[in-house]
């Protein structure tokens, strides 16, 4: 599946670092974390998680590169996402949030 990038907070971190480590971690791009976008419960087996998701702005784009646990990296519109296979619920969870303009 196509995604977006996340991960988990680390001990001492605070949800703003965490999120800008992990898309460094996982596109190469240096980012800022922006406003809270909103919350989703997943479920793995025995495991429940609570993912927070955030708006960021990136800085040099251009610069992006696939890494970490990520196979592949693309950009996206709200068309091009429509034929994307993404992760379960994720482009309903953008469109309720206001995220995606259409």
């Amino acid at each position: 599946y196509w995604s977006i990038p996340g991960g988990h907070v680390e001990p001492g971190e605070t949800w703003q670092e965490a999120v800008e480590r992990e898309v460094l971690e996982e596109t190469g791009l240096r980012a800022t974390c922006g406003r809270f976008v909103g919350w989703v419960e997943r479920s793995a087996g025995d495991n429940r998680y609570l993912i927070a998701d955030f708006m960021v702005e990136v800085f040099a784009p251009e610069t992006a590169a696939a890494a970490d646990d990520a196979a592949d990296l693309t950009f996206a519109d709200v068309e091009d996402m429509k034929l994307l296979e993404l992760a379960p619920g994720l482009l309903s969870f953008l469109n309720e949030h206001g995220v995606l303009a259409s």
